[in-house]
Protein backbone atom coordinates (compact mmCIF):
# COMPACT_ATOMS: atom_id res chain seq x y z
CA UNK A 1 0.00 0.00 0.00
CA UNK A 2 1.41 3.35 -1.06
CA UNK A 3 1.74 6.13 1.51
CA UNK A 4 0.86 9.79 0.73
CA UNK A 5 4.50 10.74 0.12
CA UNK A 6 5.08 8.06 -2.56
CA UNK A 7 1.70 8.80 -4.16
CA UNK A 8 2.54 12.49 -4.48
CA UNK A 9 5.94 11.65 -6.01
CA UNK A 10 4.32 9.39 -8.60
CA UNK A 11 1.83 12.10 -9.56
CA UNK A 12 4.63 14.64 -10.03
CA UNK A 13 6.58 12.22 -12.23
CA UNK A 14 3.52 11.61 -14.44
CA UNK A 15 2.93 15.36 -14.75
CA UNK A 16 6.39 16.13 -16.10
CA UNK A 17 6.49 13.21 -18.56
CA UNK A 18 6.18 14.38 -22.22
CA UNK A 19 2.96 13.35 -23.90
CA UNK A 20 4.78 12.65 -27.17
CA UNK A 21 7.48 10.12 -26.39
CA UNK A 22 9.16 10.49 -29.80
CA UNK A 23 9.47 14.29 -29.51
CA UNK A 24 8.13 14.66 -33.05
CA UNK A 25 6.59 18.05 -33.91
CA UNK A 26 2.93 18.20 -34.67
CA UNK A 27 1.95 19.20 -38.21
CA UNK A 28 1.49 22.82 -37.09
CA UNK A 29 4.85 23.05 -35.30
CA UNK A 30 8.42 23.55 -36.50
CA UNK A 31 11.26 21.54 -35.00
CA UNK A 32 13.32 24.52 -33.92
CA UNK A 33 16.65 23.68 -32.29
CA UNK A 34 17.20 24.49 -28.63
CA UNK A 35 19.55 27.34 -29.61
CA UNK A 36 16.55 29.02 -31.24
CA UNK A 37 14.15 28.35 -28.34
CA UNK A 38 16.37 29.68 -25.55
CA UNK A 39 18.55 32.72 -26.16
CA UNK A 40 21.61 32.87 -23.91
CA UNK A 41 21.61 35.69 -21.36
CA UNK A 42 23.18 38.92 -22.64
CA UNK A 43 26.71 39.84 -21.66
CA UNK A 44 27.25 42.81 -19.37
CA UNK A 45 27.41 46.18 -21.09
CA UNK A 46 30.97 46.69 -19.84
CA UNK A 47 32.16 43.42 -21.34
CA UNK A 48 30.32 44.06 -24.63
CA UNK A 49 32.14 47.35 -25.07
CA UNK A 50 35.45 45.81 -23.95
CA UNK A 51 35.21 43.36 -26.86
CA UNK A 52 34.42 46.22 -29.25
CA UNK A 53 37.32 48.31 -27.94
CA UNK A 54 39.92 45.54 -28.11
CA UNK A 55 38.83 44.73 -31.67
CA UNK A 56 38.93 48.46 -32.45
CA UNK A 57 42.54 48.53 -31.23
CA UNK A 58 43.27 45.63 -33.58
CA UNK A 59 41.64 47.62 -36.38
CA UNK A 60 43.83 50.60 -35.45
CA UNK A 61 46.95 48.49 -35.79
CA UNK A 62 45.72 47.01 -39.07
CA UNK A 63 45.33 50.45 -40.62
CA UNK A 64 48.63 51.68 -39.24
CA UNK A 65 50.25 48.67 -40.84
CA UNK A 66 48.52 49.09 -44.20
CA UNK A 67 48.60 52.93 -44.46
CA UNK A 68 52.13 53.66 -43.24
CA UNK A 69 53.28 52.85 -46.78
CA UNK A 70 51.60 55.89 -48.39
CA UNK A 71 53.52 58.42 -46.28
CA UNK A 72 56.88 56.90 -47.19
CA UNK A 73 56.21 56.94 -50.92
CA UNK A 74 59.23 58.99 -51.94
CA UNK A 75 62.01 57.17 -50.00
CA UNK A 76 60.59 53.74 -50.92
CA UNK A 77 60.28 54.69 -54.60
CA UNK A 78 63.85 56.00 -54.58
CA UNK A 79 65.42 53.01 -52.79
CA UNK A 80 63.47 50.32 -54.66
CA UNK A 81 63.44 52.29 -57.96
CA UNK A 82 59.64 52.18 -58.42
CA UNK A 83 57.22 54.11 -60.66
CA UNK A 84 53.92 55.52 -59.35
CA UNK A 85 52.14 52.54 -60.91
CA UNK A 86 54.41 50.00 -59.19
CA UNK A 87 53.98 51.80 -55.89
CA UNK A 88 50.20 51.79 -56.36
CA UNK A 89 50.36 48.00 -56.80
CA UNK A 90 52.05 47.74 -53.39
CA UNK A 91 49.40 50.02 -51.90
CA UNK A 92 46.43 48.39 -53.58
CA UNK A 93 46.64 45.10 -55.44
CA UNK A 94 49.36 43.46 -53.34
CA UNK A 95 47.35 44.03 -50.18
CA UNK A 96 43.82 43.64 -51.53
CA UNK A 97 44.49 40.46 -53.53
CA UNK A 98 45.11 38.18 -50.55
CA UNK A 99 42.91 40.29 -48.26
CA UNK A 100 40.01 39.50 -50.57
CA UNK A 101 40.84 35.92 -51.51
CA UNK A 102 41.88 34.67 -48.06
CA UNK A 103 38.82 36.29 -46.55
CA UNK A 104 36.59 33.57 -48.03
CA UNK A 105 38.10 30.44 -46.39
CA UNK A 106 38.82 32.33 -43.17
CA UNK A 107 35.21 33.54 -43.00
CA UNK A 108 33.96 29.98 -43.56
CA UNK A 109 35.97 28.95 -40.49
CA UNK A 110 34.64 31.95 -38.55
CA UNK A 111 31.05 30.83 -39.16
CA UNK A 112 31.85 27.46 -37.52
CA UNK A 113 34.91 27.75 -35.24
CA UNK A 114 36.17 30.13 -32.55
CA UNK A 115 36.10 33.63 -34.00
CA UNK A 116 38.32 34.98 -31.21
CA UNK A 117 41.16 32.54 -31.97
CA UNK A 118 40.86 33.29 -35.69
CA UNK A 119 41.16 37.04 -35.07
CA UNK A 120 44.12 36.62 -32.70
CA UNK A 121 45.99 34.43 -35.18
CA UNK A 122 45.37 36.97 -37.94
CA UNK A 123 46.66 39.85 -35.81
CA UNK A 124 49.92 38.06 -35.04
CA UNK A 125 50.42 37.06 -38.69
CA UNK A 126 49.87 40.49 -40.26
CA UNK A 127 52.00 42.17 -37.57
CA UNK A 128 54.98 39.97 -38.38
CA UNK A 129 54.36 40.52 -42.10
CA UNK A 130 54.42 44.30 -41.60
CA UNK A 131 57.76 44.04 -39.84
CA UNK A 132 58.94 41.91 -42.77
CA UNK A 133 58.14 44.82 -45.14
CA UNK A 134 61.06 46.57 -43.46
CA UNK A 135 63.39 43.81 -44.62
CA UNK A 136 62.41 44.13 -48.29
CA UNK A 137 65.22 44.85 -50.74
CA UNK A 138 63.23 45.00 -54.00
CA UNK A 139 59.73 45.23 -55.48
CA UNK A 140 59.08 41.46 -55.43
CA UNK A 141 60.00 41.06 -51.76
CA UNK A 142 57.86 44.04 -50.78
CA UNK A 143 54.97 42.70 -52.89
CA UNK A 144 55.11 39.32 -51.11
CA UNK A 145 55.26 40.99 -47.69
CA UNK A 146 52.23 43.13 -48.56
CA UNK A 147 50.36 40.03 -49.75
CA UNK A 148 51.01 38.53 -46.31
CA UNK A 149 49.76 41.64 -44.53
CA UNK A 150 46.53 41.37 -46.52
CA UNK A 151 46.15 37.67 -45.74
CA UNK A 152 46.46 38.29 -42.00
CA UNK A 153 44.11 41.27 -41.93
CA UNK A 154 41.46 39.23 -43.76
CA UNK A 155 40.75 37.46 -40.46
CA UNK A 156 39.62 40.54 -38.55
CA UNK A 157 36.51 42.24 -39.92
CA UNK A 158 34.32 39.28 -41.05
CA UNK A 159 34.81 37.54 -37.71
CA UNK A 160 34.26 40.73 -35.71
CA UNK A 161 31.07 41.60 -37.62
CA UNK A 162 29.71 38.17 -36.74
CA UNK A 163 30.69 38.60 -33.08
CA UNK A 164 29.24 42.09 -32.62
CA UNK A 165 25.85 41.02 -34.01
CA UNK A 166 25.75 38.41 -31.21
CA UNK A 167 26.61 40.98 -28.54
CA UNK A 168 24.33 43.92 -29.40
CA UNK A 169 20.64 44.35 -30.33
CA UNK A 170 19.88 45.91 -33.73
CA UNK A 171 19.06 49.36 -32.36
CA UNK A 172 22.56 49.58 -30.81
CA UNK A 173 24.47 47.80 -33.56
CA UNK A 174 25.20 50.99 -35.49
CA UNK A 175 27.02 52.62 -32.58
CA UNK A 176 29.07 49.49 -31.89
CA UNK A 177 30.11 49.29 -35.53
CA UNK A 178 30.80 53.03 -35.54
CA UNK A 179 33.18 52.68 -32.59
CA UNK A 180 34.91 49.78 -34.33
CA UNK A 181 35.13 51.76 -37.56
CA UNK A 182 36.97 54.66 -35.93
CA UNK A 183 39.84 52.22 -35.48
CA UNK A 184 40.45 52.47 -39.22
CA UNK A 185 40.84 56.21 -39.02
CA UNK A 186 42.71 56.40 -35.75
CA UNK A 187 45.04 53.89 -37.39
CA UNK A 188 45.34 55.93 -40.57
CA UNK A 189 45.94 59.10 -38.55
CA UNK A 190 48.53 57.42 -36.37
CA UNK A 191 50.23 55.99 -39.46
CA UNK A 192 50.77 59.52 -40.72
CA UNK A 193 51.69 60.92 -37.29
CA UNK A 194 54.03 58.09 -36.29
CA UNK A 195 55.53 57.88 -39.74
CA UNK A 196 55.98 61.64 -39.86
CA UNK A 197 57.55 61.68 -36.41
CA UNK A 198 60.01 58.87 -37.14
CA UNK A 199 60.95 60.33 -40.52
CA UNK A 200 61.41 63.78 -38.95
CA UNK A 201 63.42 62.35 -36.06
CA UNK A 202 65.74 60.41 -38.32
CA UNK A 203 65.78 62.71 -41.36
CA UNK A 204 69.53 63.29 -41.00
CA UNK A 205 70.26 59.61 -40.40
CA UNK A 206 70.90 57.44 -43.45
CA UNK A 207 71.12 54.07 -41.70
CA UNK A 208 70.29 52.58 -38.30
CA UNK A 209 72.22 49.54 -37.04
CA UNK A 210 70.04 46.81 -35.50
CA UNK A 211 71.22 43.68 -33.66
CA UNK A 212 71.13 40.51 -35.80
CA UNK A 213 69.69 42.45 -38.77
CA UNK A 214 72.42 44.98 -39.51
CA UNK A 215 71.98 48.37 -41.13
CA UNK A 216 68.48 49.43 -42.21
CA UNK A 217 67.13 52.68 -43.61
CA UNK A 218 64.67 54.83 -41.67
CA UNK A 219 61.63 53.74 -43.70
CA UNK A 220 62.54 50.10 -43.04
CA UNK A 221 62.86 50.77 -39.31
CA UNK A 222 59.43 52.44 -39.34
CA UNK A 223 57.80 49.23 -40.63
CA UNK A 224 59.43 47.24 -37.82
CA UNK A 225 58.35 49.70 -35.13
CA UNK A 226 54.68 49.71 -36.14
CA UNK A 227 54.48 45.98 -36.88
CA UNK A 228 55.56 44.23 -33.71
CA UNK A 229 53.05 45.56 -31.08
CA UNK A 230 50.29 43.50 -32.71
CA UNK A 231 51.80 40.27 -31.39
CA UNK A 232 51.18 41.45 -27.82
CA UNK A 233 47.59 42.43 -28.66
CA UNK A 234 46.93 38.96 -30.09
CA UNK A 235 48.07 37.40 -26.81
CA UNK A 236 45.86 39.77 -24.78
CA UNK A 237 42.83 38.86 -26.88
CA UNK A 238 43.32 35.12 -26.37
CA UNK A 239 43.66 35.58 -22.60
CA UNK A 240 40.79 38.02 -21.96
CA UNK A 241 38.06 37.59 -24.61
CA UNK A 242 35.73 34.59 -24.70
CA UNK A 243 33.77 33.33 -27.68
CA UNK A 244 30.16 34.66 -27.49
CA UNK A 245 27.13 32.43 -27.95
CA UNK A 246 25.71 32.52 -31.46
CA UNK A 247 22.25 34.07 -31.87
CA UNK A 248 19.82 34.39 -34.76
CA UNK A 249 20.56 31.03 -36.39
CA UNK A 250 18.34 30.50 -39.44
CA UNK A 251 16.30 27.28 -39.59
CA UNK A 252 15.27 25.49 -42.78
CA UNK A 253 11.90 23.95 -43.63
CA UNK A 254 13.05 20.66 -42.13
CA UNK A 255 13.47 22.33 -38.74
CA UNK A 256 17.24 22.08 -38.76
CA UNK A 257 19.77 24.90 -38.61
CA UNK A 258 21.02 25.81 -42.08
CA UNK A 259 24.68 24.83 -42.44
CA UNK A 260 27.36 27.50 -42.60
CA UNK A 261 28.51 26.46 -46.07
CA UNK A 262 29.87 28.37 -49.05
CA UNK A 263 26.96 27.07 -51.13
CA UNK A 264 24.35 28.36 -48.68
CA UNK A 265 26.01 31.77 -48.45
CA UNK A 266 25.93 32.05 -52.25
CA UNK A 267 22.31 30.89 -52.23
CA UNK A 268 21.37 33.58 -49.71
CA UNK A 269 23.04 36.27 -51.82
CA UNK A 270 21.23 35.00 -54.94
CA UNK A 271 17.90 35.13 -53.10
CA UNK A 272 18.50 38.85 -52.58
CA UNK A 273 20.60 39.47 -55.69
CA UNK A 274 19.31 42.99 -56.41
CA UNK A 275 19.88 44.04 -52.81
CA UNK A 276 23.40 42.66 -52.62
CA UNK A 277 24.36 43.96 -56.07
CA UNK A 278 23.50 47.51 -55.03
CA UNK A 279 25.06 46.96 -51.59
CA UNK A 280 28.32 45.37 -52.79
CA UNK A 281 28.96 47.57 -55.81
CA UNK A 282 27.52 50.78 -54.36
CA UNK A 283 29.56 50.67 -51.16
CA UNK A 284 32.63 49.55 -53.15
CA UNK A 285 32.60 52.68 -55.30
CA UNK A 286 31.91 54.77 -52.21
CA UNK A 287 34.93 53.19 -50.51
CA UNK A 288 37.02 53.88 -53.63
CA UNK A 289 36.79 57.59 -52.78
CA UNK A 290 38.04 56.89 -49.24
CA UNK A 291 41.10 55.00 -50.49
CA UNK A 292 41.93 57.58 -53.14
CA UNK A 293 42.04 60.17 -50.33
CA UNK A 294 44.07 58.05 -47.93
CA UNK A 295 46.40 56.71 -50.62
CA UNK A 296 47.15 59.80 -52.70
CA UNK A 297 46.43 62.92 -50.62
CA UNK A 298 49.94 62.78 -49.06
CA UNK A 299 51.58 62.71 -52.50
CA UNK A 300 49.34 65.58 -53.69
CA UNK A 301 50.34 67.88 -50.83
CA UNK A 302 54.02 66.99 -50.99
CA UNK A 303 54.22 67.47 -54.76
CA UNK A 304 52.00 70.54 -55.16
CA UNK A 305 52.54 72.54 -51.97
CA UNK A 306 56.14 71.60 -51.23
CA UNK A 307 55.47 69.95 -47.86
CA UNK A 308 57.87 67.27 -46.69
CA UNK A 309 56.78 63.86 -45.39
CA UNK A 310 56.99 64.92 -41.75
CA UNK A 311 54.81 68.03 -42.25
CA UNK A 312 52.29 66.13 -44.37
CA UNK A 313 52.09 63.38 -41.77
CA UNK A 314 51.36 65.78 -38.92
CA UNK A 315 48.67 67.73 -40.80
CA UNK A 316 46.86 64.82 -42.46
CA UNK A 317 47.24 62.66 -39.37
CA UNK A 318 45.50 65.30 -37.26
CA UNK A 319 42.73 65.79 -39.85
CA UNK A 320 42.09 62.05 -40.04
CA UNK A 321 42.07 61.61 -36.27
CA UNK A 322 39.48 64.38 -35.86
CA UNK A 323 37.37 64.29 -39.03
CA UNK A 324 37.32 60.56 -39.74
CA UNK A 325 36.76 59.38 -36.19
CA UNK A 326 33.92 61.87 -35.62
CA UNK A 327 32.45 60.91 -39.00
CA UNK A 328 32.43 57.20 -38.16
CA UNK A 329 30.78 57.83 -34.79
CA UNK A 330 28.19 60.11 -36.40
CA UNK A 331 27.47 57.44 -39.01
CA UNK A 332 26.83 54.85 -36.29
CA UNK A 333 24.53 57.26 -34.45
CA UNK A 334 22.63 58.05 -37.67
CA UNK A 335 22.09 54.34 -38.41
CA UNK A 336 20.62 53.82 -34.93
CA UNK A 337 18.55 57.02 -35.31
CA UNK A 338 16.89 55.71 -38.47
CA UNK A 339 16.59 52.17 -37.06
CA UNK A 340 14.76 53.31 -33.92
CA UNK A 341 12.29 55.21 -36.10
CA UNK A 342 11.36 52.10 -38.03
CA UNK A 343 13.47 52.46 -41.17
CA UNK A 344 14.42 48.90 -42.07
CA UNK A 345 16.91 50.29 -44.62
CA UNK A 346 18.62 52.43 -41.96
CA UNK A 347 22.17 51.37 -42.78
CA UNK A 348 22.04 51.58 -46.56
CA UNK A 349 20.06 54.84 -46.34
CA UNK A 350 22.84 56.31 -44.20
CA UNK A 351 25.39 55.16 -46.79
CA UNK A 352 23.51 56.89 -49.61
CA UNK A 353 23.40 60.16 -47.66
CA UNK A 354 27.12 60.03 -46.89
CA UNK A 355 28.10 59.21 -50.47
CA UNK A 356 26.12 62.16 -51.84
CA UNK A 357 27.71 64.50 -49.29
CA UNK A 358 31.25 63.33 -50.12
CA UNK A 359 31.32 64.00 -53.86
CA UNK A 360 31.82 67.79 -53.91
CA UNK A 361 34.58 68.18 -51.26
CA UNK A 362 36.48 65.09 -52.49
CA UNK A 363 36.61 66.52 -56.02
CA UNK A 364 37.27 70.17 -55.15
CA UNK A 365 40.08 69.89 -52.58
CA UNK A 366 42.65 69.36 -55.35
CA UNK A 367 41.25 72.16 -57.53
CA UNK A 368 41.97 75.13 -55.25
CA UNK A 369 45.26 77.01 -55.05
CA UNK A 370 44.96 78.00 -51.39
CA UNK A 371 46.46 75.33 -49.14
CA UNK A 372 44.31 76.24 -46.11
CA UNK A 373 41.12 76.01 -48.19
CA UNK A 374 42.29 72.69 -49.59
CA UNK A 375 42.82 71.31 -46.08
CA UNK A 376 39.37 72.59 -45.05
CA UNK A 377 37.77 70.77 -47.98
CA UNK A 378 39.63 67.54 -47.33
CA UNK A 379 38.53 67.75 -43.67
CA UNK A 380 34.88 67.69 -44.82
CA UNK A 381 35.68 64.95 -47.33
CA UNK A 382 37.36 62.81 -44.68
CA UNK A 383 34.31 63.18 -42.39
CA UNK A 384 31.90 61.71 -44.95
CA UNK A 385 34.42 59.21 -46.36
CA UNK A 386 34.06 57.12 -43.19
CA UNK A 387 30.41 56.14 -43.67
CA UNK A 388 30.88 53.04 -45.85
CA UNK A 389 32.66 51.02 -43.16
CA UNK A 390 29.98 51.00 -40.40
CA UNK A 391 27.07 51.37 -42.85
CA UNK A 392 28.03 48.44 -45.11
CA UNK A 393 28.72 46.21 -42.11
CA UNK A 394 25.44 47.07 -40.40
CA UNK A 395 23.47 46.48 -43.60
CA UNK A 396 24.99 43.00 -43.93
CA UNK A 397 24.54 41.98 -40.29
CA UNK A 398 20.91 43.17 -40.05
CA UNK A 399 19.83 41.09 -43.04
CA UNK A 400 22.04 37.99 -42.88
CA UNK A 401 21.44 34.99 -40.56
CA UNK A 402 24.11 34.28 -37.95
CA UNK A 403 25.71 31.24 -39.52
CA UNK A 404 26.31 33.09 -42.80
CA UNK A 405 27.35 36.53 -41.54
CA UNK A 406 31.11 36.13 -41.70
CA UNK A 407 30.99 34.54 -45.17
CA UNK A 408 28.64 37.15 -46.65
CA UNK A 409 30.79 39.88 -45.06
CA UNK A 410 33.92 38.33 -46.58
CA UNK A 411 32.34 38.26 -50.03
CA UNK A 412 31.49 41.94 -49.69
CA UNK A 413 35.03 42.71 -48.56
CA UNK A 414 36.39 40.74 -51.52
CA UNK A 415 34.38 42.82 -53.99
CA UNK A 416 34.96 46.06 -52.11
CA UNK A 417 38.71 45.70 -51.79
CA UNK A 418 39.25 44.58 -55.38
CA UNK A 419 37.23 47.55 -56.64
CA UNK A 420 38.05 50.20 -54.05
CA UNK A 421 41.62 49.38 -53.11
CA UNK A 422 42.79 47.33 -56.06
CA UNK A 423 41.25 49.38 -58.87
CA UNK A 424 40.80 52.74 -57.15
CA UNK A 425 44.35 53.46 -56.04
CA UNK A 426 45.81 52.10 -59.27
CA UNK A 427 43.35 54.13 -61.39
CA UNK A 428 44.71 57.34 -59.87
CA UNK A 429 48.27 56.26 -60.68
CA UNK A 430 47.46 55.14 -64.23
CA UNK A 431 45.72 58.41 -65.07
CA UNK A 432 48.72 60.29 -63.69
CA UNK A 433 51.35 58.13 -65.45
CA UNK A 434 49.62 57.36 -68.75
CA UNK A 435 47.22 60.24 -69.41
CA UNK A 436 48.79 63.30 -67.80
CA UNK A 437 52.35 61.89 -67.81
CA UNK A 438 53.16 64.33 -65.04
CA UNK A 439 53.37 63.44 -61.34
CA UNK A 440 52.29 66.98 -60.40
CA UNK A 441 48.86 66.22 -61.93
CA UNK A 442 48.01 63.59 -59.32
CA UNK A 443 45.40 66.00 -57.88
CA UNK A 444 43.44 66.01 -61.13
CA UNK A 445 43.61 62.21 -61.20
CA UNK A 446 42.14 62.05 -57.68
CA UNK A 447 39.29 64.38 -58.71
CA UNK A 448 38.44 62.35 -61.82
CA UNK A 449 38.34 59.05 -59.92
CA UNK A 450 36.27 60.51 -57.06
CA UNK A 451 33.74 62.15 -59.38
CA UNK A 452 33.08 58.93 -61.30
CA UNK A 453 33.10 56.66 -58.23
CA UNK A 454 30.86 59.02 -56.26
CA UNK A 455 28.15 59.22 -58.91
CA UNK A 456 28.07 55.44 -59.41
CA UNK A 457 28.04 54.74 -55.67
CA UNK A 458 25.34 57.30 -54.97
CA UNK A 459 23.01 55.94 -57.66
CA UNK A 460 23.39 52.30 -56.58
CA UNK A 461 22.92 52.99 -52.88
CA UNK A 462 19.82 55.08 -53.61
CA UNK A 463 18.34 52.22 -55.66
CA UNK A 464 19.48 49.74 -53.04
CA UNK A 465 17.28 51.26 -50.33
CA UNK A 466 14.12 49.95 -52.00
CA UNK A 467 15.56 46.50 -52.65
CA UNK A 468 16.88 46.28 -49.09
CA UNK A 469 13.44 47.03 -47.61
CA UNK A 470 11.93 44.28 -49.76
CA UNK A 471 14.61 41.80 -48.64
CA UNK A 472 13.97 42.60 -44.98
CA UNK A 473 10.29 41.79 -45.51
CA UNK A 474 11.14 38.50 -47.22
CA UNK A 475 13.34 37.53 -44.26
CA UNK A 476 10.53 38.66 -41.91
CA UNK A 477 12.84 41.16 -40.24
CA UNK A 478 10.61 44.15 -41.00
CA UNK A 479 6.92 44.94 -41.30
Amino acid sequence: MMNDKSLNLEMVERTIQPTNQNFEPTPTETAVPLSEQIEPPPESSTYQWYVVVICMVAYILSFVDRQILSLMIEPIKADLMLSDTQFSLLQGLAFSLFYAIMGLPIAALADQKSRIKIIATGIAFWSLATAACGLSKNFIQMFIARLSVGAGEAALSPAFYSIVADLFPKDKLGRALGVYAIGAFIGSGLAFLIGGYVIGLLKDVSFVALPLIGEVKTWQLTFMIVGLPGVLLALLMVLTVREPARKGMKVGQDGQVIKASFKNSIGFIKTHKKTFFCHFIGFSFYTMMLYSLLGWAPAYYMRNFGLDASQTGYILGTIILVANTSGALFCGWLIDFFSKRGYSDAAIRTGAIGCAALIIPSVLFTQVDNMQLSFALIFVAMFFSTFPIPASAAATQMLTPNQLRAQVSAKFLLVSNLIALGVGTTAVALITDKYFQNTLMVGNSISIVNAIAGLIGCFLLYKGCQYYRESMKVEKLAD
